[in-house]
């Protein structure tokens, strides 16, 4: 009964954060929560971690819930099958992206969901996988077959759909950043494929089309 009442609790402090003008600007990005995130970091910081509650308001099918649990969920208590389900019913953009990175790439199981997500038919779930082999691109390059990686992209990245084609052309850029020796390969597959190349970018920012994005990492690591 008490658990009841503070995920009771809980969902009311969050409708009461709920702003139509957040609203308006989340889903232009596809994101259906009208919650702003600096506010629900101010929340789940006084919450501090707890896990069952998290279970609790993820299973409330509720975006601003989720992101919510994410924020105060422990990251290693997932078993491996609960991840997987999860990335499934998390079909929106902010909380695909909180999920994999706040969680499963903390989570002992990363490894073993990368492999599985990866070549999976659904683009969303792949682009996780993607995410997730992004990170050991820069991280953890070991035990990987980079140009196997390369090939894949330069078949695949061209006619994917947009979440798993973002994925996998920031796996293409990082690449490129990282490792020297298939940096030229990265840099000619971008400018080829084109994907992203008329990004609108603001001032100020990199573009995330792969060329550019590549030679402007490289350009500030060099002056570091």
């Amino acid at each position: 009964m008490a658990e009841n009442t503070l995920v009771a609790e809980v969902m009311a402090e969050l409708a009461e954060l709920e702003d139509p003008k957040a609203r308006a600007v989340n889903e232009k990005h596809g994101d259906d929560h009208g919650v702003n995130l600096s506010k629900l970091r101010a929340l789940a910081k006084r919450l501090k971690t707890q896990q069952e509650l998290a279970c609790r308001l993820w299973e409330t099918d509720d975006t601003a819930a989720k992101l919510l649990a994410l924020l105060i969920c422990r990251p290693k208590a997932f078993r491996r099958d609960e991840l997987d389900v999860m990335l499934r019913q998390a079909r929106t953009p902010k909380v695909h992206d909180w999920l994999v990175n706040y969680v499963v790439k903390k989570n002992p199981h990363a490894e073993e969901l990368r492999l599985a997500w990866y070549a999976d038919p659904d683009p969303v779930v792949a682009s996780a996988g993607w995410a997730l082999t992004t990170e050991r691109v820069a991280k953890k390059p070991d035990g990987l077959d980079l140009p196997e990686l390369l090939d894949v992209i330069e078949a695949e990245m061209k006619n994917a759909p947009d979440r798993l084609q973002w994925a996998m052309n920031h796996c293409l850029a990082q690449i490129g950043i990282e490792h020297a020796e298939h940096r030229a390969r990265a840099i000619d597959i971008g400018e080829r494929l084109e994907v992203l190349k008329d990004y609108p970018t603001p001032p100020g920012c990199t573009s995330p089309f792969a060329p550019i994005w590549i030679t402007e990492l490289v350009r500030r690591k060099e002056t570091v």
